[in-house]
C-alpha cells in the first residue's frame, strides 16, 4: 500500500540516498582535484621534499635572535619536558623561550622552571589576570614581554616561533625556519601526531589526517593560496608582528578561537609571503613538530569542534572571501566542516534506514530499495571515490608511519567521520552562543603525556 509506513520508508530512503550521493560526490570531486593538482606538482618537481643532514642543519647559527612563544594553562604534566627537550635540541644561544603562565596556575610555572634547569634562555611570563582567558590573549602577553626585553637590551628579534605546551620540536626546525624567513615573512613546518598504541582508533586517527593534509594539501595550498598557520612549528618575521600589533592590544586576535590559523592568511592578505617547508633527515624522518593528540573521544570532539568553530564559522565572518580564485577554493574547503558533518549524519542515518528495510524484507514485510539508473551511477561513482580516498589515506599514512599503520588508517576513516559529525554539531551550538552575546573561551585540550618525557628523564638522571 502506498500509504503504509514501509512505503514512506522507501520514499525516505530514496530521497536520503539521492541527497547523500550528490553531496558525497561533490566532496569527492573536490578532493580528487586536490589529488590531481598535487600529482601535477610532483611531476613538475614542485612538490619535492628536500634531504638534509639533520645534525649539520641543527648546528647552524641563526641569522639573528629568535623568540619562541609557548602559551600555557594547566600544563604542569608536559611543559617541563617541552622546555627541556627544546633547550637540548636547539643549542643556539640567541634563542629565547617565552612561556606564558597565569597567576592562578603556579604548578605550570614551577614545571617550566624545572624544565629550564637554570638555563638563561627561558623566560616565565606570568599573566596579570586569572586564567584561562584565550590563547591569543596569552600570546599577546608574551609579545608584550618580548617588546619590553627588546627595549632593555637594544636588540631586535629576527623571528618569532610559535609552539604549544605539548610539542616535541625537531633539532633542525629552528635553523630551517630561520632560513625560510630569508625569502618569506611566514614559514610553516609539518605537524606529525605520534602513534598511540593504547588509543588506536581515537588518538592515532590524527596520524592519518595530518600525514595526508601536511603531505599533500598544504603543498597544493602553497602553490595557489596562502599557507595557514598550524599554530605550532611556524615562524613569523618580527616586522610583520609589529605591523599587526599596531593600534591593537597585540598581534593576535583575542576574538578568534583559531588565531593561529588566521595568522598566515592575514600575512598573505597584507602582501607578505608564506612558505610551507618540507625536509627529511638522512634517516628518512620528516622534519616536523610531533605531539600526542587527544586519546579520548570527548577531548577529540572538543578539539575538533574548536577548529570547526574558529576556521569554518568565525573565519567566514572575520576573513571573508578575498584573495583570488585559488584562495577562494581553499577557504571554501576550510569552511565546509558543518556541511560535511550534516551530510555525514544523513549518510549514516541512511545506513540505519537501509538496514531496517533489509531486515523487514527478510520477514516479508517490505522489499529492498531498487535504485533507478541515475542513482546507480551516483552510487558507483561514490564507491570508486571511497576506494580512491582509502588508497590515498593508506599511501600517505604508510609514508610516515609504515604500512601497518597505513592499514589501520583505512577503517579509521569511519572514526574520522563520526568525530566530524559530533564536532560539527558542537561547533554550531557554540557559534550560536557567541551570536547571542557569549564570549569565546579557551576550550583547550588537557595533556598528560609527552613524547620526549623518557628521553628528558634519562638525560636528567
Amino acid at each position: 500500500m502506498i500509504g503504509s509506513p514501509f512505503a514512506w520508508l522507501v520514499l525516505v530512503e530514496h530521497e536520503l540516498l539521492l541527497f547523500a550521493a550528490v553531496f558525497f560526490l561533490v566532496g569527492a570531486v573536490d578532493e580528487f582535484a586536490v589529488d590531481m593538482w598535487w600529482l601535477w606538482l610532483k611531476l613538475r618537481g614542485r612538490a619535492e621534499t628536500v634531504r638534509i643532514d639533520r645534525a649539520e642543519v641543527a648546528a647552524r647559527p641563526l641569522s639573528g635572535p629568535a623568540a619562541v612563544f609557548i602559551p600555557t594553562w594547566r600544563e604542569a604534566d608536559v611543559i617541563e619536558f617541552t622546555v627541556a627537550h627544546a633547550l637540548a635540541s636547539w643549542p643556539q644561544r640567541d634563542v629565547t623561550i617565552y612561556v606564558g603562565c597565569y597567576q592562578n596556575d603556579p604548578d605550570t610555572a614551577g614545571a617550566v622552571m624545572r624544565g629550564a634547569n637554570g638555563d638563561s634562555r627561558v623566560r616565565v611570563v606570568v599573566h596579570g589576570r586569572d586564567g584561562p582567558t584565550t590563547k591569543a590573549d596569552c600570546l599577546n602577553s608574551l609579545y608584550a614581554a618580548l617588546e619590553e626585553e627588546e627595549l632593555r637590551s637594544g636588540k631586535e628579534t629576527r623571528m618569532i616561533v610559535l609552539h604549544d605546551a605539548e610539542d616535541m620540536v625537531d633539532p633542525a626546525a629552528l635553523a630551517m625556519l630561520d632560513r625560510a624567513l630569508d625569502e618569506a615573512e611566514f614559514g610553516q613546518l609539518p605537524v606529525l601526531p605520534e602513534v598511540q598504541r593504547n588509543s588506536r582508533w581515537i588518538g592515532s586517527h590524527y596520524c592519518d589526517e595530518f600525514s595526508e593534509n601536511h603531505g599533500k594539501t598544504m603543498v597544493v595550498r602553497q602553490s595557489i593560496a596562502a599557507v595557514p598557520s598550524a599554530g605550532v612549528g611556524c615562524a613569523v618575521a618580527r616586522p610583520v608582528l609589529r605591523a599587526m600589533a599596531a593600534g591593537a592590544a597585540g598581534p593576535f586576535s583575542v576574538e578568534s578561537l583559531t588565531e593561529d590559523y588566521e595568522l598566515g592568511l592575514r600575512i598573505k592578505a597584507t602582501g607578505g609571503r608564506t612558505r610551507f617547508i618540507r625536509a627529511r633527515g638522512e634517516d628518512g624522518r620528516l622534519v616536523a613538530t610531533r605531539a600526542y593528540f587527544p586519546a579520548r573521544i570527548d577531548a577529540a570532539v572538543r578539539q575538533t569542534s574548536r577548529w570547526v568553530h574558529g576556521i569554518a564559522l568565525q573565519g567566514w565572518d572575520r576573513l571573508g572571501w578575498s584573495g583570488g580564485l585559488g584562495e577562494f577554493w581553499m577557504r571554501l574547503r576550510d569552511r565546509r566542516g558543518p556541511l560535511t558533518a550534516f551530510v555525514l549524519f544523513v549518510g549514516y542515518g541512511l545506513l540505519l534506514v537501509v538496514c531496517g528495510m533489509w531486515i523487514a524484507s527478510w520477514f516479508g514485510v517490505s522489499r529492498p530499495f531498487e535504485a533507478d539508473p541515475l542513482l546507480r551511477v551516483l552510487l558507483i561513482a561514490n564507491f570508486a571515490s571511497l576506494t580512491w580516498r582509502s588508497a590515498m589515506r593508506f599511501a600517505f599514512t604508510s609514508r610516515e608511519y609504515g604500512w601497518q599503520e597505513g592499514l589501520w588508517a583505512v577503517p579509521r576513516i569511519f572514526v574520522s567521520n563520526i568525530l566530524a559529525i559530533m564536532a560539527g554539531r558542537r561547533a554550531v551550538f557554540a557559534y550560536a552562543r557567541t551570536l547571542l552575546g557569549g564570549q569565546p573561551q579557551w576550550d583547550k585540550t588537557v595533556h598528560d603525556v609527552h613524547p620526549a618525557a623518557k628521553t628528558v628523564q634519562r638525560n636528567q638522571a
